[in-house]
């Protein structure tokens, strides 16, 4: 075989390659291909962002902290045509909530972006550190917050910095609502959530940074997140001498109560997208819960029945009409007490809502898919909503199509050790960018 044979051959096999990789933006126009280059650009900066974010402790309770990650924010949003502005929280207990908003073209979609300032690692935390961890083809980062969710804050710079760079930023109707307590909610929740909820009235399309979940290798779609309900149950029963328990006169003292109303939580309650929790257990002739709820005391002697109980757990729902059906349910079985014994349960009133998987959101997902055919992407199929938890956008979910889980991929999160895929951060902001240069082009409902 000669030299230009072999260069021929060559040349015809690098256009074939070329060929079959088009697709990747083949069906990208101008503009979307000029988002994607500019992610790509801009990867380095948007690392740095992280870094600098991660490396400013925001635990929910350290105030000062979730307001200097919010101004952080601003100066990043400000240069891009946006207004920032700060509802505080100090009555609720918490610090503030940033909200940014720029107006676009009237009459098109007005999307509601929702993210978090705040992290579960409050300063006294010993994980404090952004560490970037490169090896070989993999490119991580370890350090508190750094997929929940500031990843995600990133993720959102990422995508409107290629949009202006595109030129589709300027005509977007975009309102940003970034909470300065999503891990811990202030109380009460009406209050905390309210301004939120309003901004879902007057959105068309709410789509939720929090972190890219995937199964089996595979990155999901969510168009569903579960409540978050929590529950104390209190008992009480006759004390008195052990030897007389089971009598007409003690009954089955406040524990062997407590013990039967959770067992029959156990038997009665399962159903599909049901999952429910004991988390705090306490029972003896002495016992008592903190003010918070998450501690308790308990005195006792084992020749002695116990004459108050204690407990406090949790159950998480797809729905509204199935969190009425599972507190009824458990009301039910609170009140058929045991001889000489009597018992009450409580639901606390901060709960996270459900996110249905409605049909409008299924039919967003699909939007967000036809934006993976156009890059070259796979498909996204719809996340088994048992397989995340509740999230913000939950509390605009009966009001706006949504999607959820446009940040970041990240592991371990609420954990030391917290680490985040650096690569999918591109991924993400190409998506998002994309997609949203899409949707705010189209007329509002």
């Amino acid at each position: 075989m000669t030299k230009n044979v072999r260069q021929s051959l060559a040349l015809m096999g690098a256009g074939l390659a070329l060929a079959f990789s088009a697709p990747a933006t083949a069906q990208l126009n101008k503009a979307e291909a000029k988002m994607v280059a500019t992610v790509d650009a801009e990867y380095e900066r948007s690392v740095a962002l992280l870094e600098k974010l991660v490396n400013q402790n925001s635990g929910t309770m350290n105030f000062e902290g979730v307001r200097t990650v919010g101004e952080m924010m601003r100066a990043e949003l400000e240069p891009l045509g946006f207004k920032v502005e700060w509802i505080d929280m100090a009555a609720a207990g918490r610090s503030a909530h940033l909200v940014a908003t720029k107006n676009g073209k009237k009459g098109t979609k007005r999307l509601l972006l929702i993210a978090h300032l705040d992290t579960v690692f409050e300063p006294d935390s010993p994980f404090q550190k952004f560490v970037r961890i490169k090896a070989g083809s993999t490119d991580e980062a370890e350090g508190p917050g750094a997929g929940d969710d500031k990843g995600g804050m990133t993720v959102i710079v990422a995508a409107l910095r290629a949009m202006q760079a595109a030129g589709t930023l300027k005509d977007a109707n975009i309102e940003i609502h970034m909470t300065g307590d999503e891990e811990d909610a202030g109380d009460p929740i009406e209050v905390t959530r309210g301004p939120l909820i309003e901004a879902g009235k007057r959105a068309d399309v709410a789509l939720d940074f929090e972190g890219l979940v995937r199964d089996e290798g595979r990155d999901m779609g969510s168009i569903a997140r579960r409540s978050s309900n929590s529950w104390k149950l209190e008992v009480s029963g006759v004390t008195g001498h052990s030897s007389l328990i089971f009598s007409n006169t003690y009954g089955d003292g406040a524990a062997f109560e407590l013990a039967r109303i959770l067992h029959r939580f156990r038997t009665e309650l399962p159903e599909p997208n049901l999952t429910f929790n004991v988390g705090l257990i306490a029972a003896g002739q002495e016992a008592a819960l903190d003010a918070s709820g998450i501690r308790a005391t308990a005195a006792g002697k084992t020749n002695i029945i116990p004459g108050i109980a204690y407990a406090r757990g949790d159950f998480r729902t797809l729905s509204e009409e199935q969190s009425a059906r599972v507190r009824a349910k458990m009301l039910q079985i609170v009140s058929e007490s045991a001889p000489k014994t009597s018992a009450k349960i409580s639901f606390d009133p901060g709960a996270y809502p459900a996110m249905a998987p409605t049909a409008g959101n299924r039919a967003l997902l699909d939007r967000l898919n036809g934006v993976n055919r156009d890059m070259g992407l796979a498909e996204m199929p719809a996340l088994d909503p048992l397989k995340r938890g509740a999230g913000d956008i939950s509390f605009v979910a009966n009001d706006v199509d949504g999607l959820a889980g446009l940040g970041t991929y990240s592991r371990g999160d609420h954990a030391p050790g917290e680490t985040v895929d650096l690569d999918s951060i591109k991924r993400q902001a190409k998506r998002a960018a994309i997609l949203m240069s899409r949707l705010s082009k189209e007329k509002a409902n």
